[in-house]
């Protein structure tokens, strides 16, 4: 492919591919790079006389493509206005006579362009491209001025979406020239079937009537066909087809393209387009004797494993600063086992679109919402982007669904249009005459593009009017009240019912999924930033249970300014969520498994020591690859017995793999251990040869008389409440999880008063350890200052900033950043040892944290936990111990702070203990 900007000796320019794989001819120039640039206000301007096209450059320099109010973009002025770009091209097409369009992937919002001084055209909405022909005032010859004019004004009745993380502003997607000859293929559509038929819709432009040869040649050649045409002037619709032999077929797992080009042949010249196009069918399907469809690709059932992905980067805000980074955040996603992504209140940029095709990636996109009232102005702005949207992206394989609105925002009227949520009005602010055109616009979209499924309403509010998909939003915190509203959303859900329907409508049997789940909005205040693991493992066993559930979306990909419940941070970097400790190997992939051992219980549950539990077991399928084959079921129960792994029980037994869906399987019978222990029953699934198919863990804490044995193997054993120090010397100190957790800030020491055992207990003691849960600890803004909250009104769907570190529910999950510690102990003002504490960890194995949170909603400090501390006290201070019978045992730390668990916090059930023998 030539690109003219990229010749020997050229500065590099920011996204120098071409912005549309889908769609690009070789003859183009990228205008990315620096133009000059002119921020104005509204309402200021008037009389000057920027049109002209020789007025000189703008005092300002930006980088295109990014929104002047992001930092790539060299100015970062998150203003509303009116952008004035210019630039100054000198560039000839390499075939003679060839017409010359101007072309923007996206300009927000209103947009104006000259050339040369003549108004080359206009534009309105933030998302779709268009383009404007230049031939007739370009000069071939010499330099030529492009100048733009982009207004934002954050109207209302503009389709806006949610911009609030960083303000799209003016150019913010690639600008590009391009030749084309006097014939020319404007697009075409590609339709698919299972068998490989191809129906191809093409409309071609012809500046005067002419005969013409459309050729199309995909795979290497092995796919070809051609098409004789007479042509009018003026814009012509073409219909073929063509059959592919042996058709591949485009999922996820295998991401088939037939890559190649659609060639046009007239007198005048020849017209090649690189282009592509997948083979696959979206649709549901009944199976069986349900009553209730599921979502169908290429005939088969598939589980849909999806995040919402907001598409924000901190410095290009929602434009990407590579084509890398784009590839990347498909990889992400792929690497966690998801099969699909929501694209939040936005359509995505098509070079992304791309590698979702390439790389295989489901994606339900999204059209952006305006905030005001649903009046006409903004019905027709919206109507006419959506139009755009489903034009551009119709061939990507990529999008299985459309979303027309999302949480019945900008379809509320009245007092309503601008809360959170319609719930404080009962709904009733989302009126009828808008309930009809939502349900238009549905039936609009699906005669547009029946090839995909249509989404009225992403609903929060329990208010579907038409729609392929019956999904909804939820935001519970709890097991228990997960389970609850799950189980009720499942047996609401039947043809004919009223529930998650609106103005006296009722569902069909269109299939049940969520689109929206997560902690983040289900606790006081919102969560903060916290761990998200252990809640993540149990709702997503929860959703396996049903065989009426298709999938879920989760909130959300990556962190962002407000909401810090991503899978990653906004940089990328990784949460740790600990699962691999339960059961080796076991990552996020395992609970996106097609194929599936459901644990039908809580994720912990108390036990007595030495008693036999029975655990409920289902199976969960999506996926034809093992049916009909031998699966083996193996687990074991074990615990940690202060660093040393002990097995319980363990078993392996055969599960018939027949069928799609959701079945019951016989339960497991374990035996607790006979101590005090956190026991975990990790289960793998096999197939023949070995192959893990996928892992699943449930925990107990198991409970013996409430005390540590008082002797076990000859060791006696005294333990210690952490909450039970004589004094304390940090400068802050506090405690948590009901007193079993404590924790000092900065350098400090606890000191405690021990008693060892008397002699008629223990004649001699001849070696001691000191044994104690510990981490360090990470001092946040409420832990000095006390808690502030702030109201989440409307303004954090538009993405407002929250301060985390004040939230009461902060507590930061384990990722790749560190905050380290030591900790030394001391008998009696003498150092006996000491151990390095990694970090300030919570993450799941944080259990015994999360086990005993008093509330569900507020978290003290969830799923915190430290490391196992092992000191060996030396012989001579043992001696004295051995005289002396007590001591103060004081525990000091250095400046990265120190946190104690108890026997009910952390990730042992232990206290401090002081073991002799």
């Amino acid at each position: 492919m030539t690109n003219q900007s990229l010749t020997a000796g050229a500065p590099a320019i920011p996204r120098p591919e071409h912005p549309r794989p889908d769609w690009q001819r070789t003859d183009w120039l990228n205008l990315n790079g620096t133009w000059s640039f002119r921020f104005e206000p509204i309402g200021e301007g008037a009389g000057t006389s920027w049109e002209d096209g020789e007025a000189k450059d703008f005092p300002e320099r930006i980088e295109v493509p990014f929104s002047w109010s992001s930092p790539l973009s060299g100015i970062g002025k998150n203003e509303a206005g009116i952008g004035w770009y210019r630039r100054t091209v000198a560039w000839r097409p390499e075939a003679a006579g060839s017409r010359i369009f101007l072309h923007f992937g996206a300009v927000d919002y209103r947009c104006d362009v000259w050339v040369n001084g003549v108004h080359a055209g206009s534009h309105q909405g933030g998302y779709g491209n268009f383009e404007f022909e230049v031939t007739d005032r370009w000069n071939a010859g010499g330099e030529n001025v492009i100048l733009v004019r982009a207004e934002d004004a954050d109207g209302d009745n503009q389709a806006r979406g949610k911009q609030g993380y960083g303000e799209i502003r003016g150019i913010w997607q690639p600008v590009w020239l391009e030749a084309r000859p006097m014939v020319y293929v404007r697009d075409a559509k590609f339709r698919t079937s299972l068998d490989g038929r191809v129906e191809v819709t093409a409309r071609i432009v012809a500046k005067e009537a002419s005969a013409a040869t459309l050729a199309l040649r995909f795979q290497d050649g092995t796919v070809e066909h051609a098409e004789e045409l007479t042509l009018a002037a003026g814009e012509n619709t073409v219909h073929t087809s063509f059959q592919v032999a042996e058709p591949r077929l485009w999922s996820p797992e295998t991401p088939h393209l037939y890559e190649g080009e659609l060639r046009l042949t007239a007198a005048s010249g020849e017209d090649a387009v690189a282009t592509y196009f997948g083979i696959r069918e979206i649709s549901t399907a009944r199976f069986g004797q349900r009553d209730y469809r599921w979502i169908t690709l290429n005939g088969k059932p598939i589980y849909l494993n999806g995040t919402l992905d907001q598409s924000f980067h901190p410095t290009g805000y929602f434009t990407y600063p590579t084509d890398e980074d784009m590839r990347d955040e498909i990889f992400l996603m792929k690497r966690l086992g998801l099969n699909f992504a929501r694209i939040h209140i936005k359509p995505e940029e098509p070079r992304k679109l791309y590698w979702a095709d390439k790389l295989g990636l489901l994606i339900m996109q999204d059209m952006p919402c305006f905030w005001g009232e649903p009046g006409e102005s903004a019905r027709t702005a919206y109507e006419s982007e959506a139009r755009e949207v489903i034009e551009r992206d119709y061939n990507h394989p990529s999008i299985f669904s459309w979303i027309m609105f999302n949480e019945t925002w900008g379809l509320k009227s009245g007092k309503a249009a601008g809360s959170l949520t319609g719930d404080e009005f009962g709904n009733m602010n989302y009126l009828p005459e808008t309930q009809e055109w939502v349900q238009g616009i549905y039936r609009w979209a699906k005669e547009t593009d029946p090839t995909r499924l249509v989404e009225d309403n992403s609903a929060c509010n329990w208010d579907h009017v038409e729609t392929d998909l019956n999904t909804w939003h939820f935001y519970v915190n709890g097991y228990e009240k997960v389970r609850e509203h799950i189980d009720n959303v499942v047996s609401n859900t039947y043809p004919g019912s009223t529930f998650n329907y609106i103005g006296g409508r009722t569902q069909t049997d269109a299939p049940l999924m969520n689109s929206e789940c997560g902690n983040v909005w289900g606790i006081e205040h919102s969560a903060g930033d916290s761990d998200l693991a252990w809640h993540y493992h149990y709702m997503l066993n929860e959703f396996r249970r049903h065989d009426k559930m298709c999938g879920f979306v989760f909130t959300e990909f990556r962190d962002v300014t407000n909401e810090f419940n991503g899978y990653y941070r906004l940089d990328g970097t990784e949460k740790d969520f600990g699962y691999g400790e339960f059961v080796p190997g076991m990552t996020l992939v395992d609970l996106h498994a097609p194929d599936f051992i459901v644990i039908d219980a809580p994720p912990s549950q108390t036990a007595a020591a030495g008693a036999k539990v029975s655990v409920p077991l289902l199976r969960s399928s999506f996926s034809d690859r093992y049916h009909g084959r031998a699966l083996t079921l193996v687990w074991e129960l074990w615990h940690d017995d202060l660093g040393v792994r002990v097995v319980a029980d363990r078993g392996e037994r055969a599960v018939a793999w027949e069928d799609y869906g959701v079945a019951e399987l016989a339960p497991l019978e374990v035996a607790m251990p006979k101590q005090d222990a956190v026991a975990v029953l990790a289960l793998r699934l096999v197939a023949e040869g070995g192959e893990t198919v996928s892992r699943n863990f449930v925990a107990f804490d198991v409970r013996g008389d409430g005390s540590v044995p008082e002797s076990t193997g000859g060791i006696r054993t005294v333990s210690v409440p952490v909450g039970g120090f004589a004094q304390q010397t940090f400068a802050v100190q506090w405690e948590a999880i009901q007193g079993t957790k404590v924790s000092g800030a900065g350098a400090g020491a606890f000191t405690y008063e021990v008693r060892l055992p008397e002699r008629e207990e223990l004649a001699l003691i001849g070696d001691i350890e000191i044994a104690f849960e510990a981490g360090a600890k990470r001092v946040l803004a409420r832990n000095l200052e006390g808690v502030k909250t702030s109201d989440h009104g409307i303004g954090y769907m538009h993405g407002a900033s929250a301060n985390v570190e004040y939230n009461p529910n902060t507590y930061y999950m384990t990722d790749e950043m560190r905050h380290e510690s030591k900790v030394t102990v001391c008998i009696d003002g003498e150092p006996v040892g000491s151990v390095h504490l990694p970090d300030d960890p919570a993450d799941a194995r944080g259990l015994l944290s999360w086990h005993y949170q008093p509330v569900d909603n507020r978290l003290d400090e969830a799923g915190s936990y430290g490391y196992l501390c092992r000191i060996k006290v030396p012989g001579r201070i043992a001696a004295k111990l051995d005289r002396n019978r007590r001591f103060r045992l004081e525990l000091r730390a250095g400046e990265g702070g120190l946190a104690l668990y108890g026997r009910n916090a952390g990730r042992y059930p232990l206290d401090i203990q002081v073991r002799c023998r």
